[in-house]
Order: C-alpha cells, then structure tokens, then sequence
C-alpha cells in the first residue's frame, strides 16, 4: 500500500490558509492521491466542540496555559480519531493549522515560551508530527485586513483570536518564522502576499520536491 503523508497548513490570520488547501488538495488528488481535508481545532467531533470554546468569547476568556491544555485535548482527539486512521489507509491528509499554531499562538503571541508548550506537546502527541508544513506568511496589517474581510461576509462569530491586537499578531508572525528556521527539514515559508494562483503554484512546487508527487494531469 502506498504511503500516506500529513501536511500542514500554517500561518497568522488572514494569511489564505483554506484557499490554498483547496487548491493543493485538487493537485494531489489529479496525481490519483486521495486526501482528507481536516482543520483545528477541530477535526472530530469532541475537537468541534473545543473550537467553539476557544474561537468565540472575549480575548481574555481563558489564560494561555488554559488554551494550550484546551488545544491539546482537541488535538489528541484530532489525531486518534481522524488523522492517524487516514495515514493507516494510505490516504494524505492535510490540515488547516496544527501542533505550530499553540507553538506560535501562546508560545510566542501569549509569551508562555517554547519549553511550556513542547512538554505538553510531547505528553499528549510524543514525537507525532507532520511531514510537511507549509507556512504562509504575510506582514501583520494586510493579514488583518483580510481576515476582517472574511469574518464580516461570512458573519462570523470565531474572531476571539483577530481582536487580540497588533502586537500580539506581530509576536505570531515572529513565532511562526521561528519555527520555521528551527524547523528547516520540515517547515517551508512562503510568502502568501501573491494571488492565490502564485501562491499555490508556490507550494505545489514545494509538495512536490519534498514528497515526491507526480506532475498532475
């Protein structure tokens, strides 16, 4: 049976993350893949429930050691019920945010610090981690202005995260570009400031040196 791979999707707000899973799912399944989409928090059904919990509300409606233990119930959850299943069959998945973003949100956005988050992270995943994560990254106004966008057409209610400040977002953004370098064999940034044709022919680009994919039809 042929291998199944776990990519990820990372980035501020705004940063076109669910626009360029669409477009990357559509290329891998051309190559004859077949791919599950999936998000977090969320993914299960017990994770949807936690997404509620930590996207709605006021800012300070938790504390960040409470949204990183909040996150990593969601995400175990995420991983025995849906993703590792998936890998099991062969099939790729690729997830809208992971493991990076309570790195990069409350690591970095909420000064918690890197050693904070690793040891719940290796409590409750061990050394689970994606084959590829792709970060989108885009200066901190123009991701904002875009999420904004987003949330008024859609009327959405999950923008707790988006009306947590300028500085917070510029500590996300710094966050996720630290991981990267620290991360350099997995993590690749790409900047997301083109159209969503460039910047999918971006990542397709990276997809398929790192994993090996064919051209598509």
């Amino acid at each position: 049976m042929e291998k199944g791979y776990f990519i990820t999707l990372e980035g501020g707000d705004g940063t076109g993350k669910t626009s360029q899973i669409n477009a990357l799912k559509a290329q891998l399944e051309k190559t004859g893949k077949t791919v599950v989409t999936t998000r977090e928090p969320g993914g299960s059904t017990g994770a949807e429930e936690i997404r509620n919990l930590l996207l709605q509300g006021e800012p300070n409606r938790w504390l960040p050691m409470t949204e990183v233990l909040m996150l990593y119930a969601a995400r175990l959850d995420h991983v025995e019920r849906l993703i590792k299943p998936e890998l099991a069959k062969g099939n790729w998945v690729i997830s809208d945010r992971f493991a990076d973003s309570s790195m990069a949100y409350q690591g970095y956005g909420h000064d918690l610090g890197e050693d904070a988050v690793m040891r719940v992270q290796k409590s409750a995943l061990g050394d689970f981690e994606p084959d590829l994560t792709i970060v989108l990254d885009l200066p901190v106004d123009l991701g904002l202005a875009r999420a904004g966008v987003r949330i008024e057409e859609n009327s959405c209610s999950e923008d707790r995260f988006e009306r947590m400040g300028v500085n917070f977002h510029e500590k996300l953004r710094e966050g996720y570009l630290a991981i990267a370098k620290n991360n350099p064999d997995r993590c690749k940034v790409i900047d997301a400031s083109g159209s969503v044709d460039e910047v999918a022919a971006l990542i397709w680009a990276v997809v398929q040196k790192k994993l090996d994919v064919g051209t598509g039809i």
